[in-house]
């Protein structure tokens, strides 16, 4: 329930992948070097299909992330990310729903605290995407995913924001069965529960380098 770019995440890898790419010509390129999460910025929301009826939408909001990347080697990128699910935010829960989701059917928040993604590889697909893949830890088992990243765009700094940004779109899917969260799986042929699949999309900026020359 991260997607973890990052969380997910993560998943700011997908800035790395586009670095290249032409900018303003008044903007000196993206420095390379080490991108933390912009927290007032950055949302983690994803998505499970409540009985066929709707996607039932909610979000997690403590999320922190590292980014390191080479914007000549956008391949040789990584990213770690970290969620805090009993940060989970709910549309108007009804009483005691908030508290099932954090207990032992759902997220066991107090045994597992943290989710965490770290990427293991990052592919460009387009020249401004990138597919990453890496190992998301949920529920205490760790297992494979791949999330499709966009690069929207960034800037290395400006007098009112003195260190180099970026920020992207990153999505993905993944079965919370994989990470033995089973609870309220519909049976084979219906409709009636939660859905296995759930769907994460990620929106971020991040922080870089100063920019050369800001504290003069």
């Amino acid at each position: 329930m991260t997607r973890m770019s990052t969380v997910l995440i993560a998943l700011s890898l997908s800035a790395s992948a586009a670095i290249a790419a032409p900018g303003p010509t008044t903007m000196p390129p993206v420095p390379a070097g080490v991108y933390t999460v912009d927290k007032a910025h950055t949302t983690l929301v994803f998505r499970l299909n409540h009985m066929g009826f709707s996607n039932y939408t909610a979000q997690f909001t403590r999320v922190d992330a590292t980014l390191k990347f080479d914007p000549k080697k956008p391949e040789t990128s990584s990213i770690t990310a970290t969620v805090d699910p009993r940060s989970l935010l709910l549309p108007t829960p009804p009483a005691g729903f908030l508290d099932q989701l954090l207990g032992k059917d759902w997220l066991n928040a107090t045994v597992f605290p943290q989710i965490t993604f770290r990427s293991t590889k990052v592919e460009r697909t387009g020249d401004n995407t990138a597919r990453i893949s890496g190992e998301l830890s949920l529920h205490g088992v760790k297992q494979p995913i791949v999330l499709e990243a966009t690069y929207n765009g960034g800037y290395a700094g400006h007098p009112m924001d003195p260190h180099a940004r970026i920020g992207f779109s990153a999505h993905g899917t993944f079965k919370r069965s994989d990470f033995g969260i089973s609870y309220g799986i519909p049976a084979p042929g219906t409709t009636m529960g939660v859905s296995d699949a759930v769907e994460v999309s990620i929106e971020t900026e991040m922080s870089g380098p100063p920019l050369a020359g800001a504290g003069k």
